[in-house]
């Protein structure tokens, strides 16, 4: 069976597997044992501890096929971005020339560099492995979050927020992040990526350009890439779209990749999912749910029939779902159609 769970120390070697296989831009998990050990001490502290708002947590889960006992993917959640470190992002703007004399009218887009989403939740560091990219897995690692988020209100924003991978080549070269170098940095792109992960963000507030860039000032490769996103991040996109996630009109400041974002009660997964009470018994139905617990530090969640008593607010569950959840009769799921 395919569950998700929080991370956990004997987690490192998997997650540092990871970190390499998801290559460049990939910035929430730098290839570096010591920070990502951080991170999942981290990730414990902050499923553990009693949270009445937002704060500095970081939740981190890792997919797990119960069968092999592999670690096979990664999903997180932040609490609220920007409350250690700078969270830095582009606005795309407008800016109008005009002569009236002359009967000139020009907009000129500009780049503005801002921190207008510190205090957001984040949704971040979706990864699966290529072996497991099949039976709705993807869906699955992406989609839960919105349902632990509904459960734990009080642990997160109003605003969600996510940024989208933005276009780079195989080697990890971005078109933006070229232009920018070029300019004002002498520092290839993997490497500011890289710094970035490992928290050490003070070269951008440094070197980064302190006023409005003019977009057509830009090569026509890094203008072409603004607010695109990866070809392999595509279908991420869609889903987070199909979640209520839009673009307003963000970027990040390395590979112009967009920044989606949605209030949290305008997120399909979190305003349509359902809370119903166990009961174990046979399964007659063959329509496939997310199915998560109401518990933060033995929280779990999986994808598996159910037959669904909507009157009742009761959900019928294998006595094989029920432990993979570690739930009993009587006790409370959060579930959403898949």
């Amino acid at each position: 069976m395919i569950i998700v769970r929080p991370i956990k120390t004997s987690d490192l070697k998997a997650l540092y597997q990871i970190a390499i296989d998801s290559g460049h831009g990939f910035t929430s998990l730098p290839v570096n044992e010591q920070l990502l050990q951080q991170r999942i001490s981290l990730a414990e502290e902050s499923f553990s501890k009693e949270v009445s708002q937002a704060g500095k947590e970081g939740y981190l889960f890792v997919m797990e096929d119960t069968e092999t006992g592999d670690v096979v993917g990664t999903s997180g959640i932040e609490a609220a971005v920007g409350l250690d470190d700078a969270f830095y992002h582009y606005h795309l703007g407008k800016v109008v020339h005009s002569s009236r004399e002359l009967n000139i009218y020009n907009t000129v887009e500009t780049l503005s560099l801002c921190n207008d989403y510190t205090g957001a939740s984040e949704i971040c560091t979706l990864f699966l492995s290529n072996s497991h990219r099949k039976n709705n897995n993807g869906r699955f690692l992406s989609r839960f979050r919105f349902l632990f988020i509904a459960e734990h209100k009080e642990r997160f924003s109003d605003t969600i927020i996510a940024e989208m991978r933005g276009v780079s080549d195989n080697e990890g070269r971005s078109p933006f992040w070229n232009w920018l170098e070029e300019h004002f940095f002498s520092m290839d792109f993997p490497t500011a990526d890289y710094l970035t992960g490992i928290g050490k963000k003070e070269f951008i507030a440094e070197l980064m350009p302190k006023y409005p860039i003019y977009v057509n000032l830009l090569s026509k490769e890094a203008q072409d890439v603004i607010d695109k996103v990866h070809p392999q991040t595509v279908p991420a996109l869609r889903l987070l779209e199909a979640e209520g996630f839009a673009r307003r009109g963000y970027v990040d400041i390395f590979d112009a990749g967009p920044t989606v974002e949605s209030n949290v009660n305008n997120i399909r997964s979190v305003n349509q999912s359902k809370r119903c009470q166990v009961i174990i018994d046979e399964v007659q139905s063959t329509d496939n749910y997310i199915i998560c617990n109401s518990k933060v530090e033995d929280f779990r969640a999986t994808q598996a029939p159910l037959s669904l008593r909507d009157t009742a607010n009761q959900v019928v569950i294998s006595q094989a779902v029920a432990d993979a959840l570690m739930v009993s009769a009587g006790d409370w799921v959060r579930i959403i159609s898949n």
